[in-house]
Order: C-alpha cells, then structure tokens, then sequence
C-alpha cells in the first residue's frame, strides 16, 4: 500500500499531532504514531489538556499527591500538564536528534489569561520551561498585539516559542518581524542560534467557519459560490509573505550563524463543515518547509485517501488575491473577520483554562477526600515514566 503521509512528508510537510493526554502517553500511542504514522510533533492547548484530565484517572495518583501537598489549583495545573508535555518530549526526542532539532518538538502554551500582559507571558515563558527543563520544548504565546513584544524577548532567553492564534496576514507578518529580532537580541546575548526553534501557528478552518456563516447572511449565488474558499486562500498568502522574509539579507545573516527559519504551522485542519472534503486543509496546504497539526482523526484520514499532489500552495498566489477581492465585493469584511477570530480564540481558550482549573479543582478536592484513589494500573506507568517527573 501507499505510505500517503510518508508521501506528505517527502513534499516538505512536517506532520504533527494536535492533541496529548496521559492515556496517549502511558499506552504508547503516541511512540507508535511516531514511529509508524510520521508524526514528528505534538501541540496542545488548554482545551485539550481540559478534555484530558476529565477523561482519564490516570491523573488520580498524582492528584492524591498533590493534593497531600496541599497545593493550590494553579499549580496543581501545571504539574500535571508538565509532567505530561515533559514525557512527551522524551518520547519526541528521537524526531528531535533526527532532524537536527527541527522536529520532535512539543508545546505548552501559557496562560491565556495573559494574553494581553506581555511581562507575565515572558515570566511564565521563563518558568515553564525551565520546569519542563527539555530542549525539544516550546513555548505557545499567542499572537496578540501585547504577545508581539513577548515572542520577541522569549526567543531573547534563547527559549524557543510556537506563536498561536495567527488569523491575518499583517498580523503574520509582525509575529516573523518579532521572531527576527528575538533572534538578533538572542545572538547578541550569546544564544547559541541553532538550539532555538519556532513555528508560527496560522488558523486554517476557522476562518472558514466565520467567512461562510457571513456569505450565508449574505444570501447571493456569488457569495454562496465563495464558501469553503477564504482559509486556504488565506494561508496561501501567508506562505507567499513567508517566502519573502526569509529570502531577505536580514534573515540570510541570522541563518548564517545557525539560526532555523520559523516555519508556517497550519493549525486548525480539522474542517468544521462535513460537507468539506475531511483532508482539505492538508491537500490544499503542501508546501516545502512547513508543519501541518492535526488531531489523531485527520492523521488516519489522510493516511487512508490523502492525496499529495506536489505543491499546492506556490504556485496559487494569485488565485488567492482573487478570492479575497471576491469576498470584498460581495461584502465581506475580512478585517473584521480577522480581529473577530482572534479575540474569540482568545476568549475561548481563557474559557477552557477556568474549566481546566475548575476540573483540577474538584479532582484536588476528591483526592484529598480518599474518593479519588490512586489507579494501580497509573502508578505502574508512572513508574514507567518517572524520567518524565512529577509533582
């Protein structure tokens, strides 16, 4: 049979998972996916870390310790979520070496709480990853206009950073700006650029899922003939700004002392229309140097009938200008758009962090209570993986 993503990833696309949980680990699932699927990554978010906690009780040991300890919720969060990430990073290492430390890469994101604090997102930049303490980590700090300055004193420290939340090309083009200059502070500090890694998380199906539900209120045949369009044009475009940045002298100096460009991440590849072809966000987004994350559904999907069809993206820049002068005339306000997603992924994932802690809370309580006893069949696989640490 046809390897499709051994294909993908000969077209220059990193495939990454999106999504991580204790179970995934404990089991070797995610080695396996690694080891026979290609993938080459991990990102998390606080909605998956919420969705993990609240599935599995192979969290109750550690609950039980923590909750011995007397710790508050804040940091029983972090403990549990860094002793995973840091497990996964072990698991990734072999991708890391491998690649030069381009791949084996997985992330954390901050609190999105601070989301519009920048000082407190590179204080708990600093923090998390010294308590992951792995050096095929990043750090998710989302792409704000506060988090602009934060990207840029992160990668300073010489900590590598994934930029989440990305849904508009000027925006795009400030968060490769700031990784530039994150990279000369960092040179200047005596950084060792070939250990600092980046991705730039662009949002693919989202863009859809509002750019559709406004031609909808529009009503015409033209702006119903313009549906499914606008993400894939939008990315395309992005790769386009990509390619310019990093053919410029500036980046060309920064990569002569060892420096890794920061590559376009398709985030959000899952499509939120099943009228949508379930592959469309990868098919349409192949392109050298570049990383697709998707959830463990869209892996097996593509794997099954995926098609690799060379690159799908160089070659479309203009086909994409059209679609956004398209959208514009039928009365779609893609800058409207664009500020809409941010400051909901915003919200949404300060929603999913109070649920996590809310979760966190309740376990902590149930612990402490002895009706949240520990699961023999956990405290075997923390055994296991001890290397990874603990509360």
């Amino acid at each position: 049979m046809t390897d499709k993503l051994n294909e993908l990833t000969a077209a220059g696309v990193a495939v990454w998972l999106d999504d991580l949980s204790r179970v995934r680990l404990s089991s070797g699932g995610l080695d396996q996916l690694r080891r026979e699927k290609h993938v080459a990554g991990v990102t998390t978010n606080p909605t998956i870390f919420a969705k993990a906690l609240s599935d599995a009780d192979e969290y109750n040991w550690q609950l039980r310790d923590l909750a011995t300890r007397d710790v508050d919720v804040e940091e029983a969060v972090r403990m549990l979520t860094t002793y995973d990430v840091r497990w996964a990073c072990d698991v990734m290492r072999p991708s890391y070496d491998g690649s030069d430390g381009v791949d084996g890469r997985v992330s954390i994101e901050v609190d999105p709480r601070s989301a519009h604090d920048a000082d407190k997102t590179v204080a708990e930049a600093k923090a998390l990853w010294w308590l992951v303490d792995r050096p095929n980590l990043y750090i998710k700090i989302p792409a704000t206009e506060e988090g602009l300055s934060a990207i840029t004193d992160t990668l300073a420290e010489g900590i590598s950073v994934n930029v989440t939340l990305i849904f508009g090309l000027d925006r795009y083009s400030a968060v490769m700006e700031a990784f530039l200059a994150g990279l000369e502070q960092a040179k200047a500090n005596g950084h060792d650029l070939s250990k600092i890694g980046s991705v730039a998380s662009f949002f693919v199906s989202r863009v859809d899922a509002e750019v559709d539900k406004r031609l909808e209120k529009i009503g015409s045949e033209q702006a119903k003939s313009l549906r499914g369009k606008a993400a894939v044009a939008n990315a395309q475009l992005a790769y386009e700004r990509y390619t310019e940045v990093f053919a410029s002298d500036r980046w060309k100096a920064l990569a002569a002392g060892g420096a890794h460009p920061q590559r376009p991440l398709w985030a959000s590849t899952s499509t939120k229309n099943p009228d949508y072809r379930d592959t469309i966000y990868v098919e349409e987004l192949i392109a050298p140097g570049t990383v697709n994350t998707m959830p463990e559904s869209v892996v097996n999907a593509y794997a099954d009938h995926g098609e690799t069809r060379g690159d799908t993206v160089t070659g479309a820049y203009d086909a994409a200008r059209k679609v956004f002068a398209d959208l514009e005339s039928v009365g779609v306000d893609l800058a409207d758009v664009i500020a809409t997603l941010e400051r909901e992924g915003v919200e949404k994932f300060e929603v999913s962090w109070q649920e996590l802690l809310d979760g966190v809370t309740k376990s902590l309580k149930a612990a402490a209570q002895g009706t949240g006893a520990p699961n023999k069949a956990a405290k075997g696989n923390a055994k296991a993986a001890d290397k990874a640490g603990g509360a």
